[in-house]
């Protein structure tokens, strides 16, 4: 038996346990809707960015949501392995013309049509 006890990760940490310092996983969140009489139009965007963005470094996956309340409301989250991978891929040369399928669904539900989280905890 080894007397080494598994510290949870940045990512695993809960509720009464200090996450370490250094850098924590980001969900970027994009809401977008469907325009009326495309019903399709967001998830033929995603599924085409998608394919795009597969293999792009510090990506580590993504999801298409629907509101449960109107299925005309979408969010696309990406998960990245740090803010820093966000970024440089962001600021990267291709990052507008492989995201512009989205752009124009993209709607406001607040001050911006997007979010950045960085992931502080899980279970």
């Amino acid at each position: 038996m080894s007397d080494q006890v598994a510290r949870p990760t940045s990512d695993e940490a809960g509720p009464d346990e200090a996450a370490p310092a250094g850098p924590h996983r980001v969900r970027v969140l994009v809401y977008a809707a469907a325009p009326s009489g495309e019903p399709d139009a967001v998830a033929t965007a995603y599924h085409r960015i998608s394919r795009d963005l597969a293999g792009t470094p510090g990506l580590l996956r993504n999801e298409l949501l629907r509101a449960a309340d109107d299925d005309r409301a979408f969010v696309v989250m990406s998960e990245w392995v740090s803010l820093d991978a966000f970024r440089a891929w962001e600021a990267g040369a291709a990052h507008r013309d492989t995201t512009a399928p989205l752009r124009d669904y993209q709607r406001v539900p607040g001050p911006r049509p997007f979010g950045i989280y960085e992931v502080t905890a899980t279970y």
